[in-house]
């Protein structure tokens, strides 16, 4: 681990945009937020990725703790995809960064050209599950 952590930026700040930069990070850990996932439902999920780019942001991830990845003993083997706990721990971050987004687009008058907000938090899921 001492390798991973000298690459890293030693401002808190930093390393925080660092961990999470790049286009598809946020997108792939929404994904994984509800569970468990293999590349080919993630790749189904995100067709505008390519599978090179998809499997490397999650190596990235890996890297960094953020995703799990697990091989199955199987014939053919299966590999499956999930957020850890400190990936987890992103959910309010990247939906505060989401309100951010919708915030900016409408002070720059640009709501009709903005998405949906994918991140949604947890606690409203949990809440509607009950």
């Amino acid at each position: 681990m001492a390798k991973l952590i000298k690459r890293l930026p030693t401002l808190p700040a930093e390393r925080a945009l660092k961990v999470i930069s790049g286009r598809w990070k946020a997108v792939i850990l929404y994904h994984l937020f509800d569970g468990a996932r293999r590349l080919s439902a993630l790749q189904a999920l995100m067709p505008d990725i390519t599978q090179k780019v998809l499997i490397q942001q999650l190596r990235e991830m890996e890297e960094h703790g953020l995703v799990r990845r697990e091989i199955f003993a199987e014939i053919p083997s299966r590999v499956e995809y999930s957020a850890t706990r400190l990936g987890l721990s992103l959910e309010p971050i990247l939906l505060a960064l989401c309100q951010w987004g919708q915030h900016h687009a409408d002070e720059l008058n640009e709501m009709d050209r903005l998405a949906d907000c994918i991140i949604r938090p947890r606690q409203a899921q949990d809440a509607h599950a009950v």
